[in-house]
């Protein structure tokens, strides 16, 4: 009898990945089991689904630094969860790992993200008594949000390469390789979109850093994705080699003292924060006016838990529409009282 494509894909696996690479037949599967699939290995399946759930198309109106930015060309927290599919991919293969379950994890690491980037989430981690991780609330998104409630049910190793993406301590090299690829990812966009916002010039970059990662984006993925190669092949460990490791932490700290944390990029921060506080608040308090998978989860989980829910699902300008319902007076339309 004929084999199926995934017991060929199985059989190309152990025959052409590293052996440290995680084989789709040893995964130590979902919390329900599932009838396995023909064509697709596991990972392969949990790619597939992330990129048809709700959570991720909501990504192309998320903020990724600069809130609200005109022009069609700066990075949105969907153009950079592709980045990072993209950069971890090419990880993976360069150091003979598995792709599937690379690219499954990359897809599926900022689904819990908020509105308004990085701003959102420490809003959110201000208002809640029980604290708000991105991280944390991508794996809620999978396991409990998506599909009215039921979740993606997705595989273990692609649920801990996202609760885990930005750290190093997922427990497969490809986790490991989805978590360099994000910080070589958002760097390099990042740093785009501040020269083209015009925050940055590109001289601004200092001269050290140029000398060892290069002048361009392209060049200073390259040269990232090149050492990580050279540093790591065959062996147990996703790296950079020290001197590239160095200049890209130098790169990253310039971003911040030069990005990140300026007026320019934080400058609709307290607007945010009071836009978001006062929606927390009132969700809160009215748990009966949220949507009703959010009223459930407010039964049985509390307020706060469906609120943090709630809130960072949205979208940026579907955040500002919910609080214009909520806050913002409806116009009115006023007739000349002498007429008839």
């Amino acid at each position: 009898m004929e084999k199926n494509v995934r017991t060929r894909t199985y059989e190309n696996e152990k025959l052409t990945l590293s052996r440290y690479a995680a084989l789709s037949c040893n995964t130590k599967g979902r919390k329900r089991e599932e009838e396995p699939c023909a064509m697709r290995t596991d990972y392969q399946r949990d790619r597939d689904r992330i990129i048809y759930c709700k959570a991720f198309a909501r990504l192309k109106n998320k903020t990724q630094v600069f809130f609200s930015p005109e022009g069609d060309h700066y990075v949105t927290r969907l153009t950079h969860t592709l980045d990072v599919a993209q950069i971890a991919r090419s990880i993976a293969r360069a150091l003979r790992l598995n792709e599937d379950l690379t690219e499954a994890i990359a897809l599926g690491h900022d689904l819990g993200h908020t509105p308004f980037g990085h701003s959102g989430e420490r809003i959110l981690n201000k208002l809640s008594p029980s604290g708000f991780r991105h991280n944390e609330q991508s794996v809620r998104v999978v396991d409990v949000l998506e599909k009215d409630g039921k979740g993606l049910n997705l595989t273990h190793e692609v649920r801990d390469g996202i609760l885990n993406h930005n750290g190093d301590n997922a427990e497969t090299l490809e986790g490991r390789c989805v978590h360099l690829a994000d910080r070589i990812a958002y760097i390099n966009h990042d740093l785009n979109d501040a020269i083209r916002a015009g925050v940055l010039k590109a001289g601004d970059v200092p001269e050290d850093i140029v000398a060892v990662l290069g002048s361009t984006s392209r060049e200073r993925i390259n040269t990232a994705v090149t050492s990580v190669w050279r540093n790591s092949a065959d062996k147990p460990y996703v790296a950079m080699e020290e001197n590239i490791k160095v200049a890209s932490d130098k790169l990253r700290a310039f971003m911040f003292e030069r990005v990140y944390r300026t007026k320019y990029a934080m400058g609709e921060e307290e607007k945010a924060e009071r836009m978001l506080s006062e929606m927390y608040y009132y969700f809160v308090g009215n748990p009966h006016k949220l949507p009703e998978i959010y009223r459930t989860i407010a039964e049985n989980e509390g307020a706060d838990r469906a609120v943090c829910d709630y809130i960072s699902s949205m979208t940026d300008r579907y955040a500002v529409h919910i609080f214009n319902t909520i806050f913002v007076p409806k116009g009115w339309t006023f007739f000349d009282e002498l007429g008839d």
